[in-house]
């Protein structure tokens, strides 16, 4: 299975899920705590990737309306 380059057909493999996937992660990049993780915890690290989703999704549909 190979992932389809930008810009070409990929017919039915996975490349219409790659926009989508790095979409997700270059938003989560956007937070510095994510971006380079600082804690050793792994709890503590999920509890802030929790938080970024939910900024993420907060910011998305506050611009709809």
């Amino acid at each position: 299975m190979r992932i389809a380059r930008r810009g070409t057909e990929h017919g039915s493999g996975p490349g219409k899920q790659r926009r989508v996937a790095e979409q997700a992660i270059a938003l989560l990049h956007s937070f510095r705590r994510l971006r380079i993780r600082w804690e050793v915890r792994e709890d503590i690290h999920r509890a802030f990737l929790s938080l970024g989703c939910a900024l993420i999704c907060w910011r998305r549909l506050s611009s709809l309306h």
